[in-house]
């Protein structure tokens, strides 16, 4: 009981420390810590009052991005429970010389200091091939391994030119079924090509043509490298088979997603299964979000994206990884229903794209219960 105490001493202390230094350069932003005062109601964009901060935020979004450090704007919940402005800043230097107002029409603007957002595979150099034939099996607890076939969801993929990222989800488009991954994992930033080999395990892991191949790329939304842009995913999908490819994540993960999907609300609870951190579990802490994600090829601007905290709910090489909902309290009854597609982060928040669309996008199905 003293640790925790002393824990939440500390998480005070420095909330008092940062709104010291907000407030010494001139700034009334409020600052919310996630999980430290967030009451339990949850807000969606049908309210009034969400569609209202919504509107707001679209308003003021492109002098906001323009600020120095300011890398995303979103709708987010304030401490009392009203939605409000959230502003993704890199540093506390950067929140300080932003000149952040601490209300924007009546409605509450609040920092959140996130670092910069990058894409989220696996950085480093590609390993050797593995030559010894191994195979992991459904409870390996390594995701990062070679599975028997079919593979599981939620473990490492790639094409053979990048690094490493997850296998999101088996989708259907009632005849085929495809591997559900983003763009810069199975399309390397647009330069693959239709027909190029996805791995399982990724390269960096020892994956190799042409006995690690568990599909091929058959599709994916090109990613526009602008800060100006309107990009609302950085998904595609790889034709695969049931005899590659199964629907459940390994055994320590949460199973078979759901078939039916959700839609993210501010303050639900999530949860993933990733190539790097395995299992996690967070919350959505803001919804519509607009944010400057840097990649190999260039920066691109997002629209329309979630943002999940806690800092360490994902890794590079979770990209691609399937939100769910961690059916826990109010959200019991909606348990692995998917919510979004992992794509972007820093070491402290969570990017991900809202997956009705992509399946949309795709004419594709979740092949889960």
């Amino acid at each position: 009981m003293t640790i925790e105490m002393g824990r939440s001493v500390k998480s005070w202390l420095g909330l008092l420390l940062l709104a010291v230094l907000l407030f010494g350069a001139g700034m009334a932003s409020a600052v919310v810590i996630p999980g430290e005062g967030l009451p339990e109601p949850a807000l969606d964009r049908s309210q009034p009052q969400v569609q209202a901060v919504m509107k707001t935020q679209d308003r003021h979004a492109p002098g906001l991005l323009s600020k120095p450090g300011v890398v995303g704007v979103a709708t987010g919940m304030a401490a009392d429970g009203r939605p409000g402005i959230l502003l993704l800043v890199e540093s506390f230097d950067a929140a300080r010389g932003a000149q952040i107002p601490a209300v924007l029409e009546g409605i509450p603007v609040m920092v959140r200091v996130t670092g910069k957002i990058v894409f989220r595979a696996k950085g480093g150099i590609p390993g050797a091939p593995a030559d010894d034939g191994s195979s992991s099996d459904q409870c390996s607890g390594d995701p990062t391994g070679r599975f028997s076939r079919p593979v599981p969801i939620g473990v490492s993929t790639g094409h053979p030119a990048i690094t490493a990222g997850t296998i999101g989800v088996r989708v259907t488009d009632g005849g085929n079924v495809y591997a559900l991954s983003n763009n810069h994992v199975y399309a390397d930033e647009n330069q693959g090509a239709f027909g190029d080999s996805v791995l399982q395990p990724g390269a960096y892991d020892g994956g190799a043509e042409p006995g690690d191949g568990i599909g091929y790329l058959t599709d994916y939304e090109p990613i526009v490298f602008s800060t100006t842009a309107g990009n609302r995913m950085d998904a595609a999908i790889a034709l695969s088979s049931s005899a590659s490819l199964g629907r459940s994540t390994p055994c320590d993960g949460y199973g078979i997603p759901r078939s039916t999907t959700v839609e993210a609300v501010i303050n639900q609870n999530v949860k993933k299964y990733g190539r790097t951190t395995g299992l996690t579990k967070g919350r959505i802490t803001a919804i519509h979000a607009m944010v400057n994600v840097s990649y190999g090829h260039g920066t691109a601007r997002y629209v329309d994206q979630l943002v999940i905290e806690p800092a360490g709910f994902s890794s590079g090489g979770d990209s691609g990884s399937l939100i769910v909902v961690d059916g826990k309290g109010r959200y019991k009854g909606d348990d692995r229903k998917p919510v979004g597609l992992l794509f972007a982060g820093s070491s402290l928040v969570t990017i991900a794209s809202p997956i009705d669309p992509i399946l949309e996008r795709f004419s594709v199905t979740i092949d889960g219960e």
